[in-house]
């Protein structure tokens, strides 16, 4: 007797949720009908990232998640580092934001596209390790290019000469189009 009481009781609590659980059918819609969900889009691919000198600096693998809400990206430095970033339409804003994290360094910023049509995301960059973090104003630029290759332009500000410096001036390369890709 106790078995079947539970056993109703367990029911019955399952029939309460169930229509929740069956009025969702499919995937949320996602983001493909906001108004600015497709601006950071030219960046979503695999890519061969060639610094100033010509040489190849590294991979990034870069992919639209959470049914198109999110782009996700999968650095790999030549040397065998690496990094991830989220990249999101900042419902509350109505911005971009990236949300950076290196080895030893964490970048958060957003902005959105200017007028030339590429992506502009300022904040602030933060080194840490065991010894204590410091941050310092950071800012990013990356150009979509006629040839299908994407430029990326980072500067970190250096307060006590008030400029900012380049701190990394990149080439992204579609792997499938690079001409040098082995």
């Amino acid at each position: 007797m106790r078995l079947t009481v539970s056993l109703i009781a367990a029911l019955g609590t399952a029939a309460v949720f169930a229509p929740a659980a069956t009025a969702q059918q499919g995937p949320p819609p996602g983001c493909d009908d906001i108004e600015g969900a497709h601006d950071f889009d030219f960046w979503v691919g695999d890519w061969n990232v060639y610094g100033q000198n010509g040489q190849l600096g590294g991979t990034n693998h870069i992919e639209k998640r959470s049914n198109g809400c999110l782009i996700l990206e999968e650095w790999t430095n030549a040397g065998g580092g690496d990094g991830t970033s989220m990249n999101y339409l900042d419902p509350t804003s109505g911005q971009w934001r990236q949300i950076w994290m290196g080895s030893n360094s964490y970048i958060d910023y957003s902005g959105g596209l200017n007028e030339a049509g590429a992506m502009v995301l300022v904040g602030e960059i933060t080194y840490f390790g065991a010894t204590g973090s410091q941050t310092a104003p950071f800012r990013g630029t990356w150009t979509p290019n006629e040839d299908g290759s994407v430029t990326q332009h980072f500067q970190q500000y250096d307060e006590a000469n008030d400029v900012w410096n380049d701190w990394f001036i990149g080439r992204y390369m579609r792997q499938e189009d690079d001409p040098n890709a082995n």
